[in-house]
């Protein structure tokens, strides 16, 4: 199966390529490196979104599962870039509950390209079962939403010499 890796701000991921479409993406560094158009273009796509680009991923994808989990992850797929929704919205729109919806996503074989991150619980963030957990679910979140680090450079309005 091909598959190209690359270096991400949430870590190391490796895209596989099966029959000519994405079947997974995964957390680390795979040990076989195989530049296929597909796989060059996935990759591409990736870098522009952690440049912070709104990218519309628009690769063929092929994950394996449920027709359950597969009504679950077309839902996903909707979810426009830098928007969230709830386990139990994308209940009402794939059936089954809330936790149903959370299992699904945490058996997603493709994250990021296919946006399991930006389902929320209710009252709070909800699980994340990819690269550092909840962590890598706010990051992702945050990249969407364009939010700037907590810790960097001063704006230059900021660095205006001191009044005497």
């Amino acid at each position: 199966m091909p598959q190209l890796s690359l270096h991400t701000p949430i870590g190391d991921l490796t895209v596989s390529e099966e029959r000519g479409a994405v079947v997974a993406v995964d957390w680390g560094w795979g040990r076989d490196q195989t530049p296929t158009p597909l796989l060059l273009r996935s990759r591409a796509l990736l870098d522009a979104y952690f440049d912070g680009e709104a990218v519309a991923f628009d690769l063929p994808l092929a994950p394996v599962g449920t027709p359950y989990q597969q009504r679950v992850w077309a839902a996903l797929r909707d979810i426009p870039h830098g928007a969230t929704r709830s386990y139990a919205a994308i209940a009402a729109l794939a059936g089954g509950s809330a936790r149903s919806v959370g299992m699904a996503n945490g058996a997603n074989p493709i994250p990021i390209l296919i946006p399991c991150h930006r389902v929320v619980a209710a009252h709070g963030l909800g699980g994340y079962s990819g690269g550092d957990g909840p962590a890598t679910k706010r990051a992702l979140l945050a990249l969407e939403a364009r939010v700037p680090p907590l810790f960097g450079t001063v704006p230059p309005a900021s660095r205006a010499a001191p009044s005497t």
